[in-house]
């Protein structure tokens, strides 16, 4: 007796070509990217408002430079203004220069993790 394409169909379970675990696996590595994501979208906004209150700094300090400067009554005390500033904004390079190396080294780390089969992508986190 012939079996009608219908009738093999509902007797047999469908082939799965992705087995329950590839799909576990799929959305533990799709969990930890988000969760890695999220860190380094954090850690972004973090650097981005510590730049913010930088610059808002070195516009206050060459604010200050500015009246100090206009008010200085002879050449000696204009040098001393400026002596100052130089001082001042040199020491502000040097934390620049430090703060972006940290900022840089959190964003390397952050991105290692993410692209890694560690921490992030096994659902496990790291140290931030």
């Amino acid at each position: 007796m012939k079996e009608s394409h219908g009738d093999r169909t509902q007797g047999s379970s469908p082939i799965n070509p992705f087995p329950s675990e590839f799909a576990a696996f799929g959305a533990k590595g799709l969990e930890g990217l988000v969760h890695g994501q999220s860190e380094f979208l954090e850690k972004i906004q973090k650097v981005n408002r510590e730049w913010l209150e930088r610059m808002q700094l070195e516009a206050t300090v060459a604010s200050e430079f500015a009246t100090r400067m206009t008010a200085a009554r002879s050449v000696p005390e204009a040098a001393t203004v400026w002596q100052e500033w130089a001082s001042r904004r040199m020491e502000m390079a040097a934390e620049d220069g430090k703060r972006l190396l940290e900022s840089s080294q959190q964003f390397m780390e952050t991105s290692a993790r993410m692209l890694s089969n560690g921490s992030l992508l096994n659902g496990r986190r790291g140290s931030k």
